[in-house]
C-alpha cells in the first residue's frame, strides 16, 4: 500500500510539473514560404485591380527576415530596399508604417529624432501580418502610383490570411479580379491573365489566334477552352507528326494524323485532357478564347 501511495504522489507531482511547464510556454504562429507567396499574390492582384504603374512587394517574417520579394514591371530600382524596410519597420514596431510617417510629419510636433533609428523606414506602405492575434510577419510595398496606393497593396497582401488560421500554410487563396479594360488589353495581344504562382494548380489565359497553329501536346496540363468570339477547325486525338519538346512538359508537331475534327464557335466549351494532341487547323481572324489550364 505504501508503494501505491508513493506512486500516486509521484504521478500527482509529475502532472503538476507538466501543467506548470505548459503554463510557461505558448503556441507560436509561423509564417511559411507558401504564406509569403500568398501575400505577394494578393498584393499583385490588388495592383492589377488598381492599375498600379509598378511596385515592389516584400514579405518578412516576425523577425524582419526577408522571405519573398517580387518586383513588378516599371518599378524604380530603389523600390526593393524601400519595400523591405517598410515591411521590417511594420513588424519590429508592430504598427503600420503610416503611423510613423504621420508622426514625424506632424505640424510642429514631429518626432524627427526617430529618423536616426537603425533599420527604420517611416514611410507609408508597411503593414503587419496578423494571424490569431499574433504578428507573424509584415508586407512592404514601394513604387506604386502614390503612398496611399503602396499601402492599399500592402493591406491586400496582409489580408491574404483568413481569420483563425493557425499558420500561413492555411492562408486563404486571394480573390483575383480583372477589370474589363485589363481583359480587353489581354485579348488584344493574347496573354496570361493569371499565372500558376502562389501554389496554384491552374492558370487563366486570354488567348488570341489570327492564323492556324501547330499540333500541341501538354503532358501535365488539361485545357478547358471557352470560345469567346470567332470560329475554328479544331482537331483532337490521333498522332502528332514530328512532335518535339519545345518547353518543359510541352511538345509541338507539324500536324495531327487520324484525329477527330470539330467546328467550334462562340459559346462552345471543349476540354482537352493532358497528353491528348490538339491543333487549331483553321481560325477566323481574330479567334478569341479563354483557356483555363489545370495541372
Amino acid at each position: 500500500m505504501k508503494h501505491i501511495a508513493y506512486l500516486a504522489v509521484l504521478a500527482t507531482t509529475a502532472t503538476a510539473l507538466a501543467t506548470m511547464a505548459v503554463a510557461q510556454t505558448a503556441d507560436k504562429k509561423t509564417l511559411t514560404l507558401k504564406g509569403a507567396e500568398a501575400a505577394i499574390a494578393a498584393a499583385k492582384a490588388e495592383a492589377q485591380a488598381l492599375n498600379a504603374p509598378g511596385g515592389v512587394i516584400a514579405v518578412v517574417d516576425d523577425g524582419g527576415n526577408l522571405m519573398a520579394l517580387e518586383r513588378l514591371d516599371g518599378t524604380f530600382s530603389a523600390g526593393a530596399n524601400i519595400s523591405i524596410g517598410k515591411a521590417r519597420t511594420a513588424v519590429m514596431f508592430k504598427k503600420p508604417t503610416r503611423f510613423f510617417e504621420e508622426l514625424i510629419n506632424s505640424n510642429g510636433k514631429g518626432r524627427t529624432v526617430m529618423t536616426a533609428l537603425e533599420n527604420f523606414t517611416p514611410l507609408i506602405g508597411g503593414i503587419p501580418i496578423t494571424v490569431d492575434g499574433q504578428i507573424v510577419g509584415g508586407v512592404g510595398v514601394s513604387g506604386a502610383a502614390t503612398a496611399d496606393q503602396d499601402e492599399k497593396l500592402a493591406i491586400a497582401g496582409a489580408n491574404a490570411f483568413s481569420p483563425g488560421t493557425s499558420a500561413a500554410n492555411d492562408a486563404a487563396t486571394p480573390v483575383s479580379y480583372f477589370e474589363r479594360s485589363k481583359v480587353d488589353e489581354a485579348f488584344s495581344k493574347g496573354s496570361i491573365l493569371l499565372d500558376g504562382s502562389a501554389g496554384r494548380n491552374y492558370m487563366v489565359h486570354a488567348s488570341r489566334r489570327e492564323k492556324p497553329g501547330q499540333a500541341e501536346i501538354h503532358t501535365k496540363d488539361t485545357d478547358v477552352i471557352y470560345v469567346l468570339d470567332g470560329t475554328a477547325t479544331f482537331i483532337t486525338g490521333g498522332t502528332a507528326i514530328n512532335a518535339k519538346t519545345t518547353a518543359p512538359d510541352e511538345l509541338r508537331g507539324e500536324s495531327i494524323q487520324n484525329g477527330q475534327t470539330r467546328q467550334i464557335a462562340k459559346g462552345d466549351v471543349i476540354v482537352v485532357p493532358n497528353g491528348i494532341p490538339h491543333q487549331f487547323a483553321q481560325v477566323t481572324d481574330p479567334f478569341l478564347y479563354y483557356v483555363v489550364k489545370v495541372r
